[in-house]
């Protein structure tokens, strides 16, 4: 599990914290509910990637080409596998091509997003993403 990955498990976990009733427990058809919390590694959780400097950083293969630039990062319901949605081509907002990876192959790198054995081109011919709403 990489560094990314565990900042997105840690900061779900967090909200799901944060958003948790403090008084008495709440009640679906009248039968209490809980929430189970887990352990988080605080040392290691600092050592990530906080999401608000992750969206919007472009991302170079290994020959330090911009093949394109981070636009969402995307939780599943089931929370196992964080995505990352790109931006590829495109000028201003124009002509973008959206396409999704799994988050698990960006890796930083002297401080850059690092998508390796990507091209532009390789990123154009994956299937486009549109977000739902």
């Amino acid at each position: 599990m990489t560094n990314f990955t565990r900042i997105l498990a840690g900061s779900a976990i967090l909200l799901a914290f944060i958003s948790a009733p403090a008084s008495p427990p709440a009640r679906a058809q009248g039968a209490p509910q809980t929430v189970t919390l887990m352990k988080v590694d605080l040392a290691t959780l600092a050592t990530g990637y906080r999401t608000s400097k992750v969206v919007g950083s472009s991302v170079q293969n290994e020959a330090n080409e911009t093949v394109g630039t981070i636009d969402d990062l995307i939780v599943t319901p089931t929370g196992q596998v964080p995505y990352a949605v790109l931006s590829v081509g495109g000028f201003l907002g124009m002509g973008t091509h959206y396409v999704v990876v799994p988050a698990n192959l960006l890796s930083v790198a002297d401080k850059h997003m690092l998508l390796q054995g990507a091209t532009k081109d390789s990123l154009k011919a994956l299937p486009s993403f549109q977000y739902a709403y």
